[in-house]
């Protein structure tokens, strides 16, 4: 999963970043709002992490803002700011969670996984498909309940086509999943044909049925057979 951090001081972001990349999370961050614009604008997230208050704008218009441009990321405030009237309007305005500093990072860790849980798999810990059952806690695949000897980076990908299942979705965009910014520095996208094969494979010989397409000049597509 891919999250931005929105957030100006520098200990709190970092300190963020480091827990969450522990817990096999990729974080992009913003450390101020023009910043945190410019990659709303370019990227998609599972989530962001908002502080309100920035050096040079208000954390309250980049939620308006997200909420114009349609976007569909979950959004958890983190911030000094705790008044009944700042949690009023950041829900109004389209935030999914408030979380008042100081926090512990382990709250926010399970919070952030709930709030992706909620949102793309109904809340579920587990999610199954057909023969394939994912263990999103304990990070485990197995077809027809058999074990399947599956990479973390692979589950990601896994999740990712099944949580967009029926829709087209780009090697850029499976790229910014799995490398976040890093994939703007990348000559290509090849690296995605090799993970899809790859996971492909793994599937097949596990005995799940063919259900990544490949649409030419496209991308993929999670679909039924």
């Amino acid at each position: 999963m891919k999250i931005l951090i929105i957030e100006d001081e520098a200990a709190i972001s970092k300190s963020i970043k480091n827990y969450f990349k522990a817990n096999d999370v990729h974080c992009e961050e913003a450390n101020n709002f023009k910043e945190a614009m410019a990659k709303i604008d370019m990227y998609d997230y599972d989530c962001i992490l908002l502080d309100l208050m920035l050096p040079d704008g208000d954390g309250f218009d980049l939620l308006r803002h997200l909420k114009k441009k349609n976007k569909t990321e979950g959004v958890i405030i983190i911030s000094a700011k705790e008044t009944l009237d700042s949690r009023l309007e950041g829900f109004n305005l389209g935030a999914d969670d408030y979380l008042t500093k100081p926090f512990h990072l382990s709250e926010l860790l399970v919070r952030m996984q709930a709030l992706i849980r909620r949102k793309n798999f109904k809340g579920n810990n587990e999610v199954v498909y057909n023969e394939i059952k994912i263990d999103i806690l304990s990070k485990t695949v197995s077809v027809n309940d058999l074990k399947v000897d599956i990479t973390k980076k692979q589950i990601d990908l896994l999740l990712y086509l099944i949580g967009n299942k029926n829709k087209v979705l780009s090697k850029g965009a499976i790229a910014e999943h799995l490398s976040g910014d890093m994939a703007d520095m990348l000559d290509n996208h090849d690296f995605i044909y090799a993970h899809i094969k790859n996971l492909k494979k793994k599937l097949s010989q596990a005995g799940c049925g063919d259900y990544i397409k490949t649409i030419y000049g496209l991308g993929y597509k999670w679909e039924n057979e």
